[in-house]
């Protein structure tokens, strides 16, 4: 359904349908407000602004560099999602985009493997159930062994009591 909006959007050039399909154009369509505050401009991929004001009639917007310095922890996700194949080939200016980038596969590298080890552990309480039914072990005859041990060690007491 986004997905049908998105290209709704797209198609109508900044309007959104606020009836059913079909009904009238003067009707159908109303103008979206803008998603940008006003005095910032937008920014297209060329790095000028792409508001409708003629240039320089805003006011001077800093831009931050295209460069991040890695921290130790970002080089070594570099190192382990295989952007890099030693410490000493990382620059030490990087793209955002780049780490980024990195940071996104060693989730999705750490999801897999948090998944692998759960498959393990199931595989492995699996044969854990399994011995302890061999030996004739549940959960059932371990909570009643527990509660008469409590019940035995309530008597005693009762009886020290008593005394």
């Amino acid at each position: 359904m986004l997905a049908t909006v998105g290209s709704l959007l797209r198609l109508r050039l900044g309007r959104i349908p606020c009836c059913a399909p079909g009904a009238p154009p003067e009707v159908e369509r109303r103008p979206v407000a803008s998603l940008w505050p006003r005095g910032h401009p937008q920014y297209s991929s060329g790095g000028s602004p792409c508001s409708s004001e003629p240039p320089g009639s805003a006011e001077k917007v800093h831009r931050v560099p295209a460069e991040h310095k890695p921290s130790q922890f970002d080089k070594r996700i570099l190192l382990w999602t295989g952007r890099f194949k030693a410490m000493e080939d990382i620059p030490p200016r990087i793209p955002p985009e780049m780490i980024d980038a990195a940071r996104n596969k060693a989730r999705v590298k750490a999801c897999y493997i948090m998944i692998g080890l759960t498959i393990i552990a199931c595989f492995a309480v699996i044969a854990s159930a399994k011995r302890a039914a061999e030996r004739h072990e549940s959960l059932t005859s371990w909570n009643l062994a527990k509660k008469a041990k409590w019940r035995e060690e309530a008597a005693l007491a009762a009886q020290a009591k008593a005394k």
